[in-house]
């Protein structure tokens, strides 16, 4: 304020707020103590701002946002033997990701040991697991190394089990149980968010878990490796080795725009296979009691003679089924094809497991080739009998594991498979 006219002046003076009043200079030493100020503050500022950019570079790697959380994703294999590992390091490769560190071992007692060698805090984990011969122990791993998972404060847990156990007792038979239900619930408990398999023996087992599960298909691969890999393909039929695999068929059938033959008979599944849980009353009738109740009496079964429906004869027959473990069955059924006329008998499957005899009693038959995918390992196998052929899957499975991280749609890896496929 000006004290002889009482107006008021503002000058605004960076860092400094001076005021002055009108026809009053200031005096030189109050503008040199004034100018002095201000370079001292301007040296000040300058070298806090100097300083933290002299010690950003060192605290690089320290995150200041502490609220802000880091979230990814890890891959794991649950599995003990380095053969089991080949399918996962696969599937890494393709994600171009580095295969999680953990240690997985058996005690001298036979116990399951699992030891994960970094942080997943937070994380989703997808813990790949091929199941060899030792299915028990497979399974027990994978159980201990989510629940291993889970402790260590995981996000989400996710199972990679291409074939997935247990998936032929999935009914009631006679006072047996339904193991596959028990396996889901065992998973469930051990702190699986999901899983990604392929090809259950039946897709009503997606209706055991009590969180999503994603049954991807083999056939795109299969019909590829028919296209490219079997000459004259455009001669052969499709066969279904018994009329419960006639679905399947008929579905490899329409896609390769080829016929179909059924063989019924002999080769078929077993009574006590077909036995829906109610053959519980004793074979002997007791008329002791209730004498007036007369119900009427099942007729046994009679199995027809074995015949092929459908023209086989000068063609190459391609049998298809979902799982090729004792081959007995796929023996004979290739006898019969021969027997009728087909000059070339192959198998395709998606699930190889191949136990017992099984590579010997193929190299012995009358089958040209067998051709499985590398959802179980069977390298051994395939030493002891040529005649087996791998088609790699682990494209398929890469795939669903990145678009489920990426919360991407899953519809792409099931176009134009329909609800019989």
């Amino acid at each position: 304020m000006c004290f002889i006219c009482g107006r008021v002046f503002v000058q605004f003076v960076p860092q400094q707020l001076s005021v002055l009043s009108c026809n009053s200079p200031l005096r030189a030493s109050e503008r040199q103590r004034l100018a002095q100020r201000e370079t001292k503050q301007r040296s000040q500022t300058g070298s806090k701002e100097g300083g933290a950019t002299d010690k950003e570079p060192k605290n690089k790697g320290f995150n200041s946002r502490m609220n802000v959380a880091k979230t990814g994703y890890r891959v794991f294999s649950a599995n003990s033997s380095a053969a089991c590992t080949e399918l996962a390091k696969k599937i890494t490769e393709r994600l171009g990701v580095e295969l999680g560190k953990s240690v997985v071992f058996q005690e001298s007692n036979r116990e399951t040991r699992v030891d994960v060698k970094e942080s997943v805090r937070g994380q989703t984990i997808f813990i790949i697991q091929t199941i060899p011969r030792d299915v028990n122990t497979a399974i027990m791993e994978l159980l201990i190394m989510a629940y291993a998972l889970k402790t260590s404060c995981a996000k989400n847990i996710i199972g990679v089990i291409p074939y997935f156990p247990y998936s032929k007792q999935c009914k009631m038979r006679k006072r047996g149980s339904i193991v596959c239900k028990l396996l889901a619930s065992m998973l469930a408990r051990a702190g699986l968010t999901h899983i990604i398999t392929m090809d259950l023996h039946q897709k009503e087992i997606q209706g055991f878990f009590s969180f999503p599960v994603d049954n991807l298909r083999a056939s795109p691969f299969l019909i590829q490796y028919i296209q490219e890999e079997i000459p004259d393909y455009r001669n052969a039929i499709i066969v279904a080795k018994s009329p419960a695999a006639a679905k399947r068929a008929q579905s490899y059938a329409e896609r390769l725009r080829l016929g179909l033959a059924v063989i019924h008979g002999e080769a078929q599944c077993s009574e006590s296979d077909m036995a829906d849980g109610r053959h519980s009353p004793p074979s002997v009738r007791n008329t002791t009691g209730h004498t007036g109740l007369e119900l009427p009496l099942m007729m046994a079964k009679e199995k027809p003679p074995i015949t092929v429906v459908g023209d086989v004869g000068g063609r190459i027959a391609i049998i298809v089924d979902d799982i090729i473990d004792d081959v007995g069955d796929f023996v004979a059924a290739a006898e019969i094809l021969k027997e009728r006329g087909a000059y070339k008998i192959y198998i395709m499957a998606t699930h190889g497991l191949l136990s017992a005899d099984a590579p010997r009693l193929i190299e012995e038959s009358a089958i040209d080739e067998v051709v499985v995918t590398n959802t179980v390992p069977h390298e051994v196998q395939k030493l002891q009998c040529p005649k087996i052929k791998t088609v790699d899957v682990s494209m398929i499975l890469a795939e669903a594991i990145r678009r489920i991280h990426n919360g991407e749609s899953m519809a792409y890896l099931f176009r134009n498979i329909t609800v019989d496929d």
